[in-house]
């Protein structure tokens, strides 16, 4: 099928274009045609600012349900995550996939086309697999072809409750039972189950060295390596990860994931926000990833981690929405620099360029997407639309058009999402989920319970 998009302007890299032509067949773009001053005959018009789709590189899908009830009084990391238990007490493989398909369908209305989903909700209650081994991840695979958006399944390896030694952890808790297969060797046996498509890719995940031991490790990764898949990890998310790794292994995380495989370029450490100068060194060095999750860090006061030294030393940069606090990239994008300057007082740490390549080629890279992200000839037709004419980004100059959506705009200001050349989300309104609020009202409640 060929198609022919015509964007009021596009970002194409390094620079904004006015008047760009892309061509459409079977799914990914064809021809890039510019300075074409006029929509051609037949073309879908995108008004805006047309740029590659966004990658969400980190998302827990039913942490979504936790919006707004998270905020009531203080707490700490450790009080949210017993709401968070909660939470994924109540799922099923059906109220999951009702959920999933609401929240996917948001992340499609702020402009996303790919979702890394950090996947650990696997069995029911009590540890029990299901009669299908794998019916919350196909639950979030299905969802996410319902909203129209592709998806990473990054099947979590989630084994133990904490370290207890050098070898083993403490076992699951009550709430974790229905995380864990048991053993490494368990989780790579149900897991190779899982196959890709045409909108999912399988990966791998090690929740953290806190839920898998060390011992084990191996194994994930080499899972991974063995299928040339991503594999993603939490990373020095909290200092008492840290503290209690160098208690049981005398060293950082990081030196314990580099010490057992796990580091590479086909890894992302999530998060990565309590870092020594020898954890940065060892993670650029291995050209493993940094997916940061700003909004998040910054809701858990977990703090702000060293994005700016990572990338310097070599780890690329992704972004994520994570506990869905909220579901904004452009969000995400901005947070980092703006986090960087509050932490250095000093201006400038990325171009609106660097956090859109962040936002968009990098993120998908890290997902296993290497074809999205670009909007170039081969690439996937994946490409979304931000209004220029919105109370937020009315007035911008054309050439600064790229500047105005990562420092002004909002997910609110996406009117265009397109996927497998497919349009998504045409004028603000999602093509195959019209409700999308009511969707996610009803399911919602549906987790919450009382």
């Amino acid at each position: 099928m060929q198609l022919t998009y015509w964007a009021e302007h596009a970002w194409l890299d390094t620079n904004v274009e006015p008047g760009v032509a892309l061509d459409v067949t079977d799914g990914r773009i064809t021809a890039v045609r510019k300075g074409i001053v006029a929509p051609p005959q037949g073309a879908t018009v995108l008004r805006g600012l047309t740029i590659p789709g966004l990658a969400n590189a980190h998302s827990h899908a039913f942490h979504r349900a936790l919006r707004g009830i998270v905020q009531v009084g203080s707490g700490t990391f450790w009080t949210w995550r017993e709401f968070m238990y909660q939470v994924a007490s109540r799922l099923t493989p059906e109220t999951y996939f009702e959920l999933a398909r609401a929240v996917y369908a948001e992340m499609a209305l702020a402009g996303i086309t790919s979702v890394g989903e950090f996947h650990y909700v696997h069995h029911a209650p009590g540890g029990t697999p299901y009669a299908d081994p794998n019916a919350m991840g196909e639950a979030l695979i299905a969802a996410a072809a319902d909203a129209g958006i592709r998806i990473t399944l990054l099947d979590t390896a989630y084994l133990s409750s904490a370290i207890r030694d050098k070898h083993s952890g403490e076992a699951p808790n009550k709430h974790q039972l229905r995380f864990s297969d048991g053993t490494a060797d368990a989780w790579a046996e149900r897991a190779a189950l899982l196959k890709d498509s045409d909108h999912a890719r399988i990966g791998a995940a090690i929740h953290s060295v806190r839920a898998v031991p060390a011992a084990q490790l191996r194994t994930v990764a080499e899972w991974a390596a063995a299928r040339q898949a991503p594999l993603h990890v939490h990373l020095s998310e909290q200092t008492a990860e840290n503290d209690a790794c160098l208690a049981a292994h005398g060293c950082t995380p990081t030196r314990l994931l580099a010490d057992h495989g796990v580091l590479g370029p086909r890894t992302t450490g999530v998060h990565n926000t309590h870092l020594t100068d020898e954890d940065i060194a060892l993670l650029g060095g291995a050209s493993t990833g940094t997916c940061m999750c700003p909004t998040t860090e910054r809701d858990l006061a977990d703090g702000i981690g060293p994005a700016a030294a990572l990338q310097r030393a070599g780890s690329p940069l992704s972004l994520g929405s994570d506990s869905h606090a909220v579901i904004d990239l452009l969000e995400e994008a901005r947070a980092m620099e703006l986090n960087e300057r509050l932490r250095t007082r000093a201006r400038g740490h990325w171009t609106a360029a660097a956090l859109l390549r962040a936002a968009t080629a990098d993120g998908h890279a890290a997902l296993g997407w290497p074809d999205a992200g670009r909007l170039e000839p081969g690439a996937l037709a994946d490409f979304t639309t931000v209004a220029l004419d919105s109370v937020r980004t009315a007035g911008p100059v054309p050439r600064l058009a790229a500047e105005t959506a990562v420092f002004a705009a909002t997910a609110a200001d996406v009117r265009d999402t397109v996927v497998g050349g497919r349009h998504v989300v045409r004028s603000g309104v999602h093509a195959l989920i019209p409700d999308v609020a009511g969707s996610l009202a009803a399911s919602i409640a549906a987790v919450r319970g009382g």
